[in-house]
C-alpha cells in the first residue's frame, strides 16, 4: 500500500500539506506538485481545496493544470477530490456563476436562507454506497466540514454518502475511480484517516 505514488496537485490551496502529513501517518509517501508529468506519472491523485470555487479554477487554469486533471481522470487512475477539490469536478457553481470541469454532471449550489452559513464543525455522514472508500467506516461517523456551497449531481447513483444541515444534501460522490468528499478528511480524526487508508488501499488495488 505504502509503494503507491500519490501525488496531491499544489494549485495554491492551503491545506495540501496537512493532506500530506495525514498520508505519512499512515506510512505513504506523497508528493505535493504542480508539475504536470509527474502528475500525469501518479499512481493515484489527490486534489484538495477550501475557500471558494471561482479562485481555485481560477489557479488550476492559470498553473496549466486543467488538461492533465481531466486527462488522468479519465484515465482511470484513482481519484480523491477534497472539500472545493469536489466542487470543482461539476458543471458550474453559483459562487460566481462559473464553469468548472464539467466531468460529474450537475451543479454547485449555495446552501438555502435561513441556514448559518458557512456550515461548519462536525456532522454525520449517511453511507449510502458499497464504494471501498467506506471500508470499515461506521454507519454516521462523524466528519468536520466547513462550506457554503453544496453539490447538487444530475445522477443521483453517483451520491455515495449525505449529510443533514436543515436538509440532507449529497457529501460524497464516487464512480469508477472517482471519490470526492464535501468534508475534509484530514481534518476529521480517525474516520478521516480511515478514508486515507481505504483510498490508499483502493489505489493499490487498481
Amino acid at each position: 500500500m505504502t509503494n503507491v505514488q500519490i501525488s496531491i496537485i499544489d494549485y495554491g490551496a492551503g491545506n495540501v500539506h496537512s493532506v500530506a502529513k495525514a498520508l505519512e501517518f499512515l506510512g505513504a509517501k506523497p508528493l505535493i506538485t504542480n508539475n504536470v508529468e509527474e502528475i500525469q506519472k501518479a499512481d493515484a491523485l489527490i486534489l484538495p481545496g477550501q475557500g471558494a470555487c471561482a479562485p481555485a479554477m481560477k489557479s488550476i487554469d492559470q498553473s496549466g493544470l486543467t488538461d492533465v486533471i481531466t486527462r488522468v481522470i479519465n484515465e482511470g487512475k484513482p481519484f480523491l477530490g477534497i472539500c472545493v477539490g469536489l466542487q470543482v469536478l461539476f458543471d458550474t457553481s453559483q459562487e460566481g456563476e462559473i464553469q468548472c470541469f464539467g466531468i460529474v454532471p450537475g451543479r454547485i449550489k449555495l446552501l438555502p436562507p435561513g441556514l448559518k452559513i458557512p456550515h461548519m464543525g462536525w456532522n454525520k455522514v449517511h453511507i449510502q454506497s458499497k464504494h471501498p472508500i467506506f471500508d470499515d467506516v461506521p454507519q454516521d461517523s462523524y466528519f468536520y466540514f466547513v462550506h457554503s456551497y453544496y453539490p447538487d449531481p444530475l445522477d443521483p447513483n453517483i451520491t455515495a454518502a449525505t449529510t443533514e444541515y436543515g436538509f440532507e444534501f449529497c457529501c460524497v460522490i464516487a464512480r469508477d475511480n472517482l471519490v470526492a468528499t464535501q468534508f475534509h478528511p484530514e481534518k476529521s480524526g480517525v474516520w478521516g484517516l480511515k478514508l486515507y487508508e481505504n483510498f490508499l488501499r483502493f489505489a493499490a488495488g487498481r
